[in-house]
């Protein structure tokens, strides 16, 4: 179809066909993933919207589509105002907007592979309180209107040594099965494919950007496990490393293992396994367990192997950024460089490190006011040149196989404005504050964010993302369940050997956006007198700050000191891997303030 509109429009009939008075779509797959396959991007492919997050919502007589605020310019530059209306999550709540929408006798329908039972019962309640009713569909109603769509990837699997994981794969599935026991459990779904990539010590491409494969499994408390995964997709290899105690199966057919499974407890995580699992489970005459996936908290922290490579993967990481910056401080200039040329070549430094197995995310190349787009990727329609005196924001990062990058450097191009130095300058004493922090442990997330916003809201100001995430290895670049924010998140514990992202900002609409990120990882601190154990973040990621962005009176001594010596440190890690013109380029950018 031609058009978004003819596609809101052939959507509309569908339904019609259907007898159903509007329909859900998230912006997931069958699996609760962030980043999905072409063969999922159903929001994208009706809405035209490309953000990483985001939910709609079709009626017959008016449509909306749900962003967080990460995504208020994108949104509006993407999908056309005149078929949608903008909704701000998570102030505006699907549940809440379907019940001001529809009417008595209204039939709302949703694919209970793409959303969670939570948001089922939330949105089935919210109807039934004016009459109307949320209806499971079979067949998800998109896929009948999107004739080119694309089949889902064909990509084989690959091992992941366990030199690099740290940890075989029969001995992390004891470990699920030792919680198996614990909780009287026979067996636990996984259906995150970051959890059964970890779990296995398989890799994947069937996602874009994350190496991870379409699969299910569910882990016994003998230490043996069902894999779902397309047999085609299996050599020889992935087989035997596997082994006998693995048992395989074509990924289409979990859904009638799960119906044989009558009598016995499995556990479920209620945020990761989709509504139509515990359906399934529920309907076999199973008792479903619910609980976290036992996954995610052991892949969260980091072994000492798995941080090891992540390591080495930062220092390789960290060389081909500094390489584009210098280019950059020389291209740039010139006034020709466009953000798609800076992306390019970016990649290009990554490739020539000859390790580089994919980005971890779509560059975002923002020049101008384009770097207000908090998730902006650029595209051959948004593409601006990166002119004389403004910003320009780079946030990117790599997938190597012994670790997971992401790093945002803002630079000023020309001379940059006493309002631009003074932003810039409260971002970074935020991004020192969290660096610098020392907690003890149990400390959430969300007891920190304050410190990294503390000098942006003393002026007034703020941003609308969170300040951190944590970070897969090799695997996903956006990692539960740590994290650092007021919403949204932000209530894990943080633990030793959690990597995360320290990335406060600051962005004016029109103008220009700044965001200054390093990864880094929770390790113990040794604090002379300390009642309680303590802990504190151990920078992991080595690129220059742009000195000519920082107003030197806003900092303390000992914030001068902290970027002094982080300045140091990156020449001295970075230097080395340089030939003569970056590394003096770097000895430059690194010098004392």
């Amino acid at each position: 179809m031609s058009t978004y509109e003819d596609r809101l429009t052939a959507l509309r009939e569908e339904l019609a066909r259907r007898r159903l008075d509007g329909f859900v779509v998230p912006l997931t797959d069958e699996h609760m993933s962030e980043y999905v396959g072409a063969y999922a991007q159903r929001l994208a492919w009706l809405t035209g919207f490309q953000g990483s997050a985001g939910s709609a919502v079709v009626l017959p007589a008016e449509a909306a589509i749900f962003t967080d605020g990460r995504y208020t310019l994108q949104v509006r530059e993407q999908v056309d105002g005149t078929h949608w209306s903008y909704e701000a999550v998570p102030q505006t709540s699907i549940a809440g907007w379907l019940s001001d929408h529809v009417g008595q006798g209204a039939r709302i329908g949703y694919d209970p592979w793409l959303h969670t039972r939570g948001w089922v019962t939330a949105a089935r309640d919210a109807l039934a309180d004016v009459g109307a009713e949320l209806v499971a569909v079979e067949a998800n109603p998109i896929d009948a209107i999107w004739a080119d769509r694309p089949a889902p990837s064909a990509a084989r699997l690959v091992v992941h040594p366990d030199a690099l994981a740290g940890k075989p794969s029969a001995e992390k599935r004891q470990e699920v099965a030792d919680w198996l026991v614990s909780k009287r459990a026979d067996a636990a779904v996984l259906s995150a494919l970051d959890s059964i990539a970890w779990t296995f010590n398989v890799r994947g491409a069937d996602v874009d950007r994350t190496p991870v494969a379409l699969a299910y499994a569910l882990a016994h408390a003998d230490g043996t496990a069902d894999l779902f995964v397309a047999p085609d997709k299996l050599a020889d290899d992935v087989a035997q490393h596997l082994g006998n105690a693995v048992r395989l199966h074509p990924r289409d057919a979990f859904a009638a293992h799960l119906a044989g499974l009558k009598g016995k407890r499995i556990a479920a995580d209620p945020e990761r396994a989709v509504a139509a699992i515990f359906a399934a489970l529920e309907q076999a005459g199973a008792e479903v367990i619910e609980a976290r996936d036992p996954v995610v908290l052991p892949k969260a922290i980091k072994n000492p192997a798995e941080i090891a490579g992540h390591r080495a993967a930062q220092l390789r990481d960290g060389a081909a950024l500094t390489r584009f910056l210098h280019w950059l401080s020389i291209e740039a200039p010139k006034g020709a460089l466009t953000e798609l040329d800076a992306a390019a070549r970016l990649q290009a430094f990554r490739e020539e490190t000859g390790l580089l197995r994919d980005l971890s995310f779509d560059t975002i190349s923002g020049a101008g006011p384009n770097g207000a787009v908090v998730h902006y990727r650029v595209s051959e329609e948004t593409n601006r040149r990166i002119e004389r005196d403004t910003l320009f924001l780079v946030d990117s990062g790599g997938q190597y196989q012994d670790g997971t990058t992401d790093v945002t450097r803002t630079i000023a191009v020309g001379t940059p404005t006493a309002e631009m130095r003074d932003r810039f300058t409260r971002v970074l004493k935020g991004h020192v504050a969290l660096a610098r922090a020392l907690f003890p442990q149990g400390t959430r997330g969300s007891q920190l964010d304050v410190l990294a916003r503390q000098y942006l809201w003393a002026a007034g100001l703020d941003y609308a993302h969170g300040t951190g995430h944590g970070v897969g290895s090799y695997l996903a670049v956006h990692e539960g369940p740590q994290r650092i924010a007021t919403f949204g998140g932000g209530d894990e514990p943080l633990r030793a050997g959690m990597l995360l992202s320290n990335e406060p900002g600051y962005y004016k609409t029109g103008e220009y956006g700044i965001r200054i990120e390093n990864l880094v990882l929770v390790v113990a601190r040794d604090v002379p007198g300390a009642e309680r154990e303590m802990l504190g973040f151990e920078t992991q990621t080595f690129a220059p700050i742009d000195r000519a962005l920082i107003d030197t009176a806003l900092l303390s001594p000992d914030e001068r000191d902290w970027i002094d010596a982080y300045h140091a440190e990156v020449l001295a890690r970075i230097g080395p891997q340089l030939d003569d013109e970056a590394r003096a380029w770097l000895q430059a950018a690194t010098a004392c303030l």
